[in-house]
C-alpha cells in the first residue's frame, strides 16, 4: 500500500457503468417493494434488479409485432391502444407479485 495517492485526476461519480439505465425516482406500495425484496433475495440479487426483470417481463415480452417491432425496446412515440396495452401488462405484473406475496403461493 502507498503512503500517498493521486486524486488529481479522480472523477466523483458512480462507479457502475449506467450504459443502458437511467435512473429514476420512482413511487411504489410497501407490497410491491416488499414482494421485489423477497424475490431478490430467495433469487440472490438486489431487489431494482427484481423489479426491472419484471417490469421487463411485463412490459417487452409478447410485444405486439404485427406492427414491425422487435418486442426488444419501447417506441419512443406510442399510441393510446400501447398504453392501455402497457396499463394490462403493468396490472398483470402486479397480480403476480401480489400472487407471490400468499403464504400457499408456488413459484
Amino acid at each position: 500500500m502507498k503512503d500517498e495517492y493521486d486524486f488529481s485526476h479522480a472523477r466523483r461519480g458512480a462507479v457502475a457503468s449506467s450504459k443502458g439505465k437511467t435512473r429514476i425516482t420512482i413511487m411504489l406500495d410497501d407490497v410491491v417493494i416488499e414482494a421485489a425484496r423477497a424475490l431478490a433475495e430467495s433469487e440472490g440479487y438486489g431487489y431494482q434488479t427484481a423489479i426491472n426483470n419484471t417490469l421487463r417481463r411485463a412490459l417487452l415480452t409478447g410485444h405486439d409485432k404485427t406492427e414491425g417491432s422487435t418486442g426488444r425496446h419501447l417506441k419512443k412515440g406510442i399510441t393510446a391502444s400501447e398504453l392501455k396495452n402497457l396499463e394490462k401488462k403493468l396490472a398483470q405484473a402486479l397480480s403476480e407479485i401480489q400472487r407471490v406475496m400468499e403464504p400457499d403461493a408456488r413459484p
